[in-house]
């Protein structure tokens, strides 16, 4: 070990003598050469690679984001419909910290402004809506009447169930674990599950293609 450490720096000693001239020219080039012009370092932000950037005052963007500080952190919630088969419908999406009522108006509006069949004609309205208690107000229940759609929502604990003016359907609201299955099912998307997206337009695009491949998946293809 001892010989081959001195017949390589012996060897050393040889180019550097041979390429000394070299060596130095090389480093005097180096030295003298303009260095590279990269604009982040030179001054100047760079053109943006994503030219569909999203833009402020987007009439499509909430102001939030759809971005909430609920118990479990910055979360979103999806408020969905979906028909008696399981087949997602429309879907809104508001801060994890905003409550469900509120949210249920844009949601039936949306679908009905964005539901329309094959010819163009808009899909029959439903008979009945089930949902959980967080969705339970008298208004709710005035609303969905009006609208021909018998609620079938339970009442809270610490309410008059004689006073609303809908007898609550226990059988059909066992139904409404198609939807819960729909959610378990869009937890499997890690991009649902997670959301990587800013904005609200961009996780809703995320949705949007879980709803394709979970009608591919309905038509077996």
């Amino acid at each position: 070990m001892v010989e081959r450490l001195g017949m390589v720096r012996s060897l050393e000693r040889r180019w550097d003598a041979r390429l000394g001239d070299g060596l130095f020219e090389i480093a005097r080039r180096r030295r003298t050469r303009g260095r590279y012009v990269v604009r982040r370092w030179n001054g100047g932000a760079c053109s943006p690679l994503c030219f569909g950037r999203w833009k402020k005052g987007d009439p499509e963007e909430p102001q939030d984001h759809a971005i909430g500080r609920s118990r479990g952190g910055l979360t979103t919630k999806i408020h969905l419909l979906c028909d008696a088969d399981g087949r997602p419908l429309h879907f809104h999406l508001t801060a994890g910290q905003n409550h469900e009522a509120p949210a249920l108006v844009p949601l039936l509006e949306g679908a009905d402004a964005v539901l329309f069949d094959a010819d163009n004609e808009p899909i029959a309205w439903p008979v009945a809506l089930a949902g959980d208690k967080g969705y339970r107000a008298d208004w709710i229940d005035e609303y969905l009447l009006e609208l021909g759609i018998t609620p079938v929502i339970p009442s809270k604990g610490n309410e008059d169930r004689d006073a609303r003016p809908v007898e609550f359907d226990p059988d059909a609201y066992r139904d409404r674990n198609i939807v819960e299955r729909l959610i378990g099912w869009l937890k499997e998307c890690r991009r649902i599950l997670t959301r990587f997206e800013k904005t609200a337009k961009n996780f809703g695009g995320m949705i949007k293609i879980a709803f394709i491949h979970r009608y591919f998946r309905i038509l077996g293809l």
